[in-house]
């Protein structure tokens, strides 16, 4: 069983397109989506029809439900105006079939691997604003994974490939497919990586393996989406793609 693992999209279509390529050079048995798939990005109905032809599973993320709903948990601060502005324009973009389909991502999705099963959610399994990072100690990742039955668990929301292994159970991030970053940068000069980020999780009677994949990706074509597109904040947007 080959399981194809992505989520973060947040409306670069262009970035999935190239993800979506390789993945399916990858003779891939199952395509999971954890979410933050719409929020964000220039191309919201672009992502919404790329999702509609891969027909797979989809978790709801916190930007998704930010989406729809306006909920916010308050845990990164105020919503911003430049938030708020985009979020406007990307309903705008979006029909009413294409929001029904995103009311329709699952809080968490189960996979059958073939003998172990695989959790998939966004940020944990209790709540998709959960936070597991590499420097998230094994007591944090056994209080949010420790009460649930599965072997191998996979969540984004952080942007950051990871692989975990706590006692039996084994945690995966395959990163972000639209807006991958380091986390280790100057805000102030933030800049995104031209790639898009995914994982393949391989199960075979017992067997596994995890690989991280990063697809190269032309950030000069997001900027000129980007600007071309008609958001708001459309410069300031485009330069997050700029070279570092």
């Amino acid at each position: 069983m080959r399981v194809g693992i992505f989520g973060d999209i947040h409306g670069n279509a262009y970035a999935f397109e190239q993800a979506i390529s390789d993945m399916k050079a990858q003779r891939l048995d199952q395509m999971v989506c954890l979410g933050d798939a719409i929020q964000g990005g220039p191309q919201p109905s672009e992502c919404v029809a790329l999702l509609r032809e891969l027909a797979c599973p989809i978790v709801l993320g916190n930007a998704d439900d930010f989406m729809l709903t306006l909920k916010d948990d308050g845990s990164d601060g105020p919503i911003d105006q430049r938030t708020l502005d985009i979020r406007e324009w990307q309903m705008e973009q979006l029909s009413p079939p294409d929001r029904e389909f995103i009311q329709n991502f699952q809080p968490t999705v189960n996979l059958d691997l073939g003998g172990e099963q695989l959790l998939c959610f966004h940020g944990s399994p209790a709540s998709y604003n959960g936070v597991l990072l590499p420097t998230s100690t094994n007591e944090e990742f056994e209080e949010k994974l420790g009460g649930y039955p599965q072997m191998f668990f996979t969540g984004g929301h952080t942007h950051v490939q990871q692989i975990r292994r706590i006692k039996q159970k084994v945690f995966i991030n395959p990163g972000s497919v639209g807006f991958a970053y380091s986390h280790m940068q100057d805000m102030e000069n933030f800049r995104a990586d031209p790639w898009a980020e995914y994982a393949i999780l391989t199960f075979n009677h017992g067997q596994f393996s995890i690989e991280f994949r990063r697809i190269p990706y032309e950030a000069a074509k997001v900027r000129e989406i980007i600007l071309k597109s008609g958001a708001p904040h459309a410069e300031n947007s485009a330069r997050r793609f700029e070279s570092l």
